[in-house]
């Protein structure tokens, strides 16, 4: 009996909410305010979180139960060193995220592969799959882009085409075997994307432990860097991969909206047994749903891989194929939410750098951060309740008399 993963539910569209209300934008003032809310209130629990690791507090409260009288006193000097630490802190954060050219640049090229990853995701979610395996994908398509990037020499444009079109390519069919599994034996997503993973990182190791992928002369497990030719031109100190994961997000938008697959998709996200009553092919749907998802999650790598010209190793996917998960929760599972989303954590993580080396403050202090703003996203209720946020009720129908003399 195949099991049907329905898409979390702080994710999902609001029932009561139809096609023509859903295009309103009134409709979308209080999910806006919702994730507004979510996110002041994550800041404000790190805030917290930084005051009480302040050394001095720490110490002043170490005197409350020996001292209680001293820690009164100096109470208010207690106060303004932590808020002093707190502005610091975040003032550092900004800074470090857009306080210079060389800080958006850094943003922007950390927020491009989240996006790509992170639309990977919300096309699974509005299917009514969990992607969580594009940090598999995104590693078999490194390994397949970075080959054809280091190892072929063709014309500049040519080989950037040929290592791309490699990449994604091979992060789709990885998708593909997902929604081939999901389908034709009813295996859970979840489960096969996480093995998947596993296997994706050990073909990586075992093919970085062949001759051919490994730089000469060197028997670690780490290839040569992509040609030149194979690596995206710049414009302005910034790669064209950057708007690049734009244009995906204008693609994920237009299948999804305006396209016969992507009203499938959506329809049997909603309602698989629906949809097959309907005549429509749920397997089908499957398939070309995480195979279009391991395709972004390719397109994905090719930012860090051909973008930033690195190599080949079983950890230069990093945090981001986790990271998308979060992103594609805070965009809620929309193209447009999951580039603003995509724009914010790549700035934490920005500036997350300028809070350690300027306010010393931990890099972990950022994770926990946007684990905060996952949590508040995904309990709508709570932050509601906290904010004081009450959506606006929906008028009841008018009753309907019934006419006369009709019979029962």
């Amino acid at each position: 009996m195949t099991a049907m993963s329905p898409a979390p539910e702080a994710i999902t569209p609001d029932p009561e909410e139809g096609p023509a209300k859903g295009r309103d934008l009134r409709s979308w003032l209080p999910t806006v305010r919702d994730t507004l809310v979510a996110i002041l209130l994550a800041l404000a629990v790190g805030a917290f979180l930084i005051a009480i690791s302040d050394d001095e507090v720490i110490e002043a409260l170490d005197n409350l139960f020996s001292y209680p009288g001293s820690f009164f006193i100096y109470a208010g000097d207690v106060v303004r060193h932590s808020a002093g630490a707190v502005w610091d802190a975040y003032s550092a954060l900004v800074r470090g995220a857009v306080g210079s050219g060389s800080a958006l640049q850094r943003t922007l090229e950390r927020s491009a592969p989240l996006i790509c990853a992170g639309l990977g995701v919300t096309i699974a979610f509005r299917a009514g799959l969990f992607n969580i395996g594009a940090t598999g994908q995104m590693l078999v398509g490194a390994l397949a882009a970075g080959y054809v990037g280091f190892t072929y020499d063709l014309p500049p444009g040519i080989h950037l085409l040929a290592a791309i079109g490699a990449g994604v390519l091979a992060s789709a069919v990885w998708g593909g075997i997902v929604g081939v599994l999901k389908a034709q034996t009813g295996a859970h997503e979840v489960i096969t994307t996480i093995m998947l993973n596993q296997i994706g990182r050990f073909t990586v190791l075992y093919f970085l432990a062949k001759e051919s992928f490994q730089r000469e002369g060197s028997d670690n497990l780490l290839s040569p860097p992509v040609a030149d030719s194979a690596t995206y031109p710049t414009i302005a100190g910034l790669h064209i991969g950057i708007p690049l994961a734009l244009v995906a997000a204008l693609g994920v938008w237009w299948l999804l909206e305006r396209s016969k697959l992507g009203f499938e998709m959506r329809a049997v996200g909603a309602n698989p047994e629906a949809s097959r009553t309907a005549g429509m092919s749920i397997a089908k749907v499957y398939i070309a749903t995480m195979a279009i998802a391991g395709l972004l999650s390719g397109l994905a790598i090719t930012m860090t891989l051909l973008g930033l010209q690195q190599s080949v190793t079983d950890q230069v996917v990093g945090s981001v194929g986790f990271d998308a998960i979060t992103v594609a929760l805070l965009g809620r599972a929309t193209p447009l939410g999951t580039v603003l989303a995509g724009l914010l954590f790549g700035a934490l993580s920005a500036g997350g750098l300028g809070m350690q080396t300027s306010a010393g403050v931990p890099p972990e202090l950022i994770q926990v951060v946007q684990a905060l703003i996952v949590l508040f996203v995904a309990a709508p209720a709570l932050i509601r309740g906290l904010g004081r946020i009450k959506r606006r009720k929906k008028p009841a129908a008018p009753a309907v008399a019934e006419p006369k003399g009709a019979t029962a």
